[in-house]
């Protein structure tokens, strides 16, 4: 590697193919908009954030020999990422994320995260065969870690000792994802990252809010979490308290990555030396940046 990494990227590494409209929609709606491909996935729309931010992150995923898979490798490099630590594929293809949006928010999507499931360890490699780390010498740095990995190797990543001694930042992939998270709240291990229904899902009840939801959180075992609940209050919270704060009002234009950018700017918040309160207002602006359109960072 030509640079050491400020923190671990570590799933979804894809192309996003969004569609959207500044219609509201609705099931069978048939509208006119744009549609783009852009790269995407939680671990690289995180990773792309915090590069945005400063820092240098490295990706562990698995990305195939294709020619979509140069053109992703090309896009992440141009974009100051670490990708000597990805793991390519000879047989497996470049995953794909498929969403439509409209003006009233996210309509349906569908995440092809099959490759990355089936690489399974194998792109930890670089933890254990000297490239970052090995078993007598463990990882001590950052992580962000999503929910596309199998609940398998999520739950070897949970009680690993070769990321034992980690700073392990967690977030489900989406809400159909988030029972994988588990492991953690039952390891009390890393801080957890999700949304309101996220968290019910977890939890497997309903909250009312943010601070009900990170309550329920950390009486199930989890260590730390943060709870969003799109403009309404969010919350964050440990066995020792809670902190909540609302992010800004501002008129959404998209929605796909705004969870992403929150962990990130959060990450990098908390790197810069920002108090909990600070580093959770300043996550929730740069995600309040985000979803009316423009570029935090």
């Amino acid at each position: 590697m030509n640079a050491s990494p400020d923190i671990l990227c570590i799933g979804s590494v894809l192309w996003d193919v969004i569609g959207r409209s500044s219609r509201a929609m609705r099931q069978g709606s048939d509208v006119p908009g744009h549609i783009t491909r852009l790269p995407g996935g939680v671990a690289l729309n995180i990773a792309m954030t915090l590069a945005r931010f400063g820092l240098t992150p490295a990706l562990l995923t698995a990305i195939g020999r294709d020619a979509e898979g140069d053109e992703l490798i090309a896009a992440c490099a141009a974009r100051g990422l670490i990708t000597d630590t990805v793991y390519r594929s000879e047989d497996l293809p470049t995953d794909r994320y498929m969403a439509v949006e409209g003006a009233n928010g996210l309509i349906a999507a569908i995440a092809d995260a099959h490759s990355l499931e089936t690489a399974g360890a194998k792109i930890l490699r670089p933890l254990t065969d000297g490239t970052l780390a090995t078993t007598d010498d463990p990882y001590p740095g950052l992580v962000a870690l999503d929910g596309n990995l199998t609940l398998e190797l999520l739950r070897e990543i949970a009680t690993s000792p070769v990321l034992a001694q980690a700073d392990l930042r967690v977030a489900p992939a989406s809400p159909g994802k988030a029972e994988r998270l588990a492991p953690f709240l039952n390891e009390s291990r890393g801080t957890l990252y999700v949304n309101l229904e996220e968290a019910g899902l977890l939890c497997q009840r309903a909250f009312d809010s943010a601070p009900d939801a990170a309550h329920g959180l950390i009486e199930r075992g989890a260590d730390r979490v943060l709870v969003t609940d799109g403009g309404d209050m969010a919350a964050e919270g440990t066995k020792d308290g809670l902190i909540t704060h609302t992010p800004p009002q501002v008129l959404v234009t998209r929605v796909t990555g705004a969870g992403d950018t929150f962990m990130a700017a959060h990450i990098a918040a908390e790197g810069r030396g920002a108090d909990r309160e600070t580093a959770l207002s300043d996550a929730l602006t740069a995600a309040a940046i985000y979803v009316s359109g423009k570029t935090p960072g």
